[in-house]
């Protein structure tokens, strides 16, 4: 090709006529706008009993808890269908059975105040509290509840109950832990963060300082009657003796160390007579659950699952079978993995906060140590991942690249947070479609207004140019 023949920028000038460039511009936003909207009519909603999806059929009951746009509690028969379903609070959280009759579930709530009145003095507020819920004839019992002022981060995600009369509390408002007898109303115990951690560590003080967002009373073995705590924005899972206090030897995690755990969720302790003790937890913000092993005084990692889809999980449970259920928040879904990694249920649901196997026992309690079961680990790369989807058949799909680009730039906190946020049928994709438009319909603005100065004889000149021009 001689050089006369190829393109001179003028020629390109020339074919860029600005109704040319309008209308360019017209068809990246129609079609950004098209992909918008057609992700928003296909995404998972579970606002009203109507749109909740039916689960594979399973051998037990499986409950799942929202605590998102919309909060509900939503029961699973075995053979998928849906058993229960109520949508009254506006967020639900931690969900267990009723020791002796999994039909029956205890769980925290919290109702958001936006009225003024003896209970709230300054709105919004929030009202936590603990109900039993009898999922076969739909009576509904308040067992304890407290008005607390502030709605955000004012909740109490988790409750475990520790004999008939008595449940440890997980309250979030206060960056506390509490004992509390739910017949006479008597705090017995208490253990505050700010007693054992510092006020420039978490968040700002006193803005959810701590958020501590799980508690287990551990029942027997060597560490029965401790408690174990998850302080997520300190990035460790800890243990409580009721006179000693916090037993910093078995702390997992440390603040910041993000290779360990990065804000985590639900960790549950795996006791030594079911090959523990071990903790298996939801790595939130690192998209990943996995599983520590106590060996020599130390936590190692012993087990860790992800795949190309799961995104800020924030419950997982090993099951007494060997399977491991994993509620994935922004994955929108709630899934269960075999011991080779593979999913072999799933059902879809808008924001999930916990899912719980009913005939299973708290936390499923009857599960076994990833080091005892012998799973092997599997990562998004070992499970086919990547992300940015096929591109309908041809290879490559810009959106998903872009989206996938969006993801990497953005802080993993800051991503999810847009997640949580916007609505649940926007992914990366999306994120992109909508980064085009608005990128789109700027630079056509920036260009009308060149366009119109020019026009009236305005123009602007670069600081350095060549001589000549």
């Amino acid at each position: 090709m001689t050089e006369t023949s190829l393109p001179s920028l003028a020629r390109v000038r020339s074919a860029l006529t600005r109704n040319r460039l309008r209308v360019a511009f017209v068809v990246l936003i129609l079609v950004s706008a098209a992909a918008v909207v057609s992700a928003s009519s296909g995404g998972i909603s579970t606002a009203s009993e109507s749109d909740v999806p039916t689960a594979p059929a399973t051998e037990n009951h499986t409950v799942v808890t929202e605590s998102g746009r919309a909060g509900t509690i939503t029961a699973y028969a075995p053979d998928g269908d849906v058993l229960y379903y109520n949508n009254s609070r506006t967020k639900y959280f931690d969900v267990d059975p009723v020791e002796g009759d999994p039909l029956t579930v205890e769980y925290t709530a919290t109702d958001t105040i936006h009225s003024e009145g003896p209970t709230c003095s300054d709105p919004p507020c929030a009202r936590n509290v603990i109900e039993r819920a009898d999922l076969e004839t739909g009576e509904v019992e308040v067992l304890y509840e407290r008005y607390d002022y502030k709605e955000t981060a004012g909740e109490w995600h988790d409750a475990d109950r520790i004999n008939e009369t008595h449940v440890v509390v997980a309250d979030i408002v206060a960056d506390q832990v509490f004992i509390v007898n739910t017949e006479t109303e008597v705090v017995d115990w208490l253990w505050d963060a700010q007693s054992e951690f510092s006020l420039e560590s978490g968040h700002a003080y006193p803005n959810d300082w701590a958020h501590i967002n799980d508690v287990e009373y551990i029942e027997g073995g060597g560490l029965g009657g401790r408690v174990v705590v998850s302080l997520r924005n300190q990035d460790q899972v800890v243990f409580l003796d009721q006179e000693e206090g916090l037993l910093e030897e078995w702390t997992l995690g440390s603040e910041n160390d993000y290779d360990v755990q990065y804000e985590q969720h639900n960790p549950d302790y795996i006791p030594e007579s079911q090959g523990g003790p071990a903790v298996v937890v939801a790595d939130s913000e690192n998209g990943r659950v996995q599983e520590f092993q106590r060996e020599d005084g130390e936590w190692n990692r012993s087990w860790e699952w992800e795949d190309d889809q799961i995104q800020w999980p924030r419950d997982v449970d090993r099951l007494p079978n060997g399977n491991t259920l994993i509620t994935d928040t922004h994955g929108n879904r709630v899934i269960e993995v075999n011991a080779s990694g593979d999913i072999v249920w799933e059902v879809g649901s808008t924001l999930p906060y916990e899912a719980e196997r009913l005939e299973t026992g708290a936390e499923s309690d009857g599960g076994q140590s990833a080091a005892a079961l012998g799973l092997e680990s599997r990562t998004a790369a070992e499970s086919g991942g990547g992300g940015g989807g096929d591109g309908g058949g041809f290879g490559f799909d810009p959106l998903g690249y872009l989206g996938d680009l969006i993801e990497n730039i953005l802080p993993h906190r800051i991503y999810n947070a847009l997640l949580f946020a916007t609505p649940v049928w926007m992914g990366q994709s999306e994120f992109a479609a909508i980064g085009v438009a608005l990128l789109t319909g700027l630079t056509w603005a920036a260009l009308e207004i060149r366009w119109k100065l020019r026009d009236v004889g305005v123009r602007f000149r670069l600081p350095v140019y060549r001589s000549g021009d």
